[in-house]
């Protein structure tokens, strides 16, 4: 149980007037062109082998306002052109310390489509929210409260590709705390069953991309058959796409915080495999799955919510032999092809393939917990929390 203040983000849906959408349009547009602009003069400079930050092109920022060909910068908050100029000097930090690819450009139409507002470029009162530039605070759907007295340090604005606007604040907030909970489980992660827990438990996969994927195929072909060159059929068309995508990511999103809340609330420590998911979907045949599974969006959902409300998370080796090792004997099998579901030991126990594989990372995880032995945090997720990793000797050939 926790009662530490966290950060935490409440997203809300809201619908600008025609002057609102209007605003924000221009706004999206020019932190795109900030972001660029300062990606390509730091871009320049790297091949020269010098360095700028972010007090450097906020000066290049305050020059290219005064230009006639970039006037139209001073037309939309400054805040968020300042807002992502710090975004990009956060992703060169992520690049050199090799957490990260190095800065691409934005896309007009491929790139999300977001500005971000400090305290000083908002006003949040009675609950209303009222952006710089703009007159009338916005029709937000308030679909549930926020803290009580919170008051957001951040706004971020954003529309999805089916057109849908989105407003995001940041507010300190208190987790509201969990009965106290004493099981431990571990969790086997697959494709055919989303979830397998060592209590014998399978979770199934809804497949919701696998589901959609004849209506998103119709989409496609469509807005493949509009004319190229930014006509409104084509916009249209666009949308549709962008309609079935967000379907099949809000019911995935759904599933995974009603899924991972369960586990959270249900066990005190919760014991999991630290899989390479980004090497994983390089296999053409299962990437899809794999990528429709989605676990690593899971991994993190797990994660953070375990630091809020004190649970105990556990990401065990990848290289654990979890479904070779017999749960009953710990004999460790010579090979286990991924067609065999089912197999038996020599000691006469007879296994699921999952459920054998998750009681094994739960026996893992738990051994570390005890003694300690080769626990290290992980490094920053995401959200910023961190989880135990064991670390253990690699697999042999």
């Amino acid at each position: 149980m926790s009662t530490s203040h966290v950060k935490r983000a409440f997203k809300y849906r809201f619908y600008p007037t025609d002057a609102q959408a209007a605003e924000l349009s221009r706004t999206f547009g020019c932190v795109r062109k900030v972001y660029n602009l300062a990606l390509a003069a730091r871009t320049e400079a790297w091949t020269r082998q010098e360095r700028v930050n972010y007090n450097a092109t906020s000066a290049m920022l305050t020059a290219w306002k005064k230009t006639e060909e970039l006037a139209y910068l001073c037309e939309v908050s400054s805040v968020p052109l300042q807002q992502t100029l710090r975004h990009l000097q956060g992703a060169f930090a992520n690049f050199w310390d090799r957490r990260g690819k190095y800065p691409r450009f934005k896309s007009r139409k491929k790139s999300r489509r977001s500005a971000e507002y400090t305290s000083s470029a908002f006003r949040f009162r009675g609950g209303t929210l009222t952006l710089a530039k703009m007159k009338d605070p916005l029709e937000i759907v308030w679909s549930r409260p926020l803290p009580k007295g919170a008051a957001p340090s951040t706004v971020t604005v954003s529309q999805d590709a089916a057109g849908r606007w989105f407003v995001s604040m940041l507010c300190d907030d208190t987790p509201a705390p969990m009965p106290e909970a004493t099981r431990a489980v571990g969790i086997d992660v697959g494709i055919t069953s989303l979830l397998t827990l060592s209590t014998g438990e399978k979770v199934a996969n809804p497949k919701f991309e696998r589901r959609d994927r004849a209506r998103l195929a119709r989409a496609q072909r469509a807005l493949s058959r509009k004319a190229k060159g930014g006509g409104a059929n084509r916009a249209k068309a666009r949308r549709k796409v962008g309609k079935v995508h967000a379907r099949i990511a809000d019911r995935r999103q759904d599933l995974l915080h009603k899924l991972t809340t369960r586990l959270v609330r249900e066990n005190q420590t919760i014991v999991i495999e630290d899989l390479a998911v980004r090497n994983m979907v390089r296999n053409h045949a299962l990437a899809r799955a794999i990528s429709d599974a989605s676990w690593t969006e899971m991994r993190s959902m797990l994660e953070y919510k375990a630091a809020w409300y004190g649970r105990t998370l556990v990401a065990i080796d990848r290289w654990f032999p979890s479904s070779r090792l017999c749960s009953t004997c710990g004999t460790l099998a010579d090979k286990l092809p991924l067609n065999v579901r089912v197999w038996t030991c020599g000691c006469g126990a007879t296994h699921d393939r999952d459920v054998n594989a998750a009681k094994n990372i739960l026996a893992a995880g738990l051994a570390v917990t005890v003694c300690g032995a080769g626990v290290r945090p992980q490094r920053s997720s995401p959200g910023g929390q961190s989880v135990t990793k064991q670390k253990s000797p690699r697999r042999e050939p």
